[in-house]
């Protein structure tokens, strides 16, 4: 692509809504393209995009392709990378940002192969080297610690980046953009898979991703009992209830409890972590917490390196203890 311009963002619809993940993608996206001098643009597949596409130009995008299909109706790896395919053809943007979503991780690996170009994985930083117009990326390495700068040489340059790693922008509703109708002709036949069922597990309480307070329980808890401990005081925080992946593989708590590498990405404002060691695995995943309150009873737990309020001592005493404070002091 020898007249490759500008940086298309892979976006996300959700019940007709712009993703979060797409607006963090657009704030990196606007970095890197005023430093260029080029347009961001954003691809939303599907049907009903048409709320999502005005929110994505409020959120940073110069131009929204609306690719349609009904078989892009739901996600479906064979049509999305097929769809996507055509609109990079056409298009041949310089850089390509997707997130690193459930669909994400599956879809970059895959587009970067049919494009035959290589993948910045992911990536909890981008930029642009200017001098070269080669795309930086900050990526975790040896489980999360340590942090390597890779650089993308082929065009387009490809990046999955991390959820949670970017804060979105300021929305402007005064922000104008063009919106361009992209119509894909798509051979079903393609379709190496079928989906037969679709099963959404039910939440409740605050999202963890979303949540302004996290607390999290680890393998020093036990057992399953003790989350509804943690669950009694995020109830009265309104807080998230997250879990290590010892604590999750051991089956006390569903998967999407999971917090680290291999699970969710938080960066809540509070992260009160209860007999979670702190191994660079798990950091990786809440490092981006503005602070980290930790209980456990090993002093020489490597969570203390991190939390900027540290208790050591058995939770079973300081929890019970915490949590009735903390009660009264948020009566009325």
């Amino acid at each position: 692509m020898a007249d490759a311009a500008g940086i298309l963002i892979v976006g996300d619809v959700i019940d007709g809504q712009l993703g979060s993940t797409s607006k963090e993608l657009l704030a990196a996206g606007r970095q890197i393209a005023n430093n260029l001098n080029e347009s961001v643009s954003i691809a939303l597949l599907g049907s009903s995009t048409e709320t999502a596409g005005t929110q994505a130009i409020e959120s940073g995008a110069d131009i929204v392709y609306l690719v349609n299909n009904p078989a892009l109706e739901s996600y479906h790896i064979d049509f999305h990378l097929a769809a996507l395919k055509s609109l990079v053809d056409e298009i041949s943007p310089r850089i390509i940002l997707m997130g690193r979503t459930a669909e994400g991780r599956e879809l970059a690996p895959r587009l970067a192969f049919r494009l035959g170009v290589g993948l910045a994985q992911d990536c909890l930083e981008v930029s642009i080297d200017t001098s070269n117009q080669t795309l930086l990326a900050n990526r975790p390495v040896y489980g999360g610690s340590a942090v390597a700068v890779v650089s993308c040489e082929q065009t387009p340059q490809i990046a999955a980046i991390r959820p949670k790693a970017y804060e979105p922008l300021e929305t402007d509703s005064n922000r104008s953009g063009e919106t361009v109708s992209f119509p894909v002709e798509l051979d079903t036949s393609i379709a190496k898979t079928k989906v037969t069922n679709v099963v959404k597990e039910e939440s409740e309480g605050v999202k963890l991703e979303d949540a302004r307070i996290v607390i999290a329980g680890g393998r020093g808890l036990g057992g399953p009992e003790p989350f509804s401990d943690l669950q009694n005081l995020a109830d009265i925080l309104g807080a998230g209830v997250g879990a290590s992946r010892a604590a999750v593989d051991s089956g006390w708590v569903p998967y999407s409890y999971q917090v680290g590498l291999t699970g969710k990405t938080i960066t809540p404002e509070i992260y009160i972590t209860v007999a979670i060691s702190g191994a660079s695995q798990h950091m990786a995943g809440c490092s981006g917490s503005k602070v980290i309150v930790a209980i456990n009873k090993d002093s020489e737990a490597n969570i203390f390196k991190d939390a900027k309020y540290g208790v050591v001592g058995d939770w079973e005493t300081i929890l019970p203890a915490f949590t009735e404070t903390v009660r009264e002091l948020t009566q009325d």
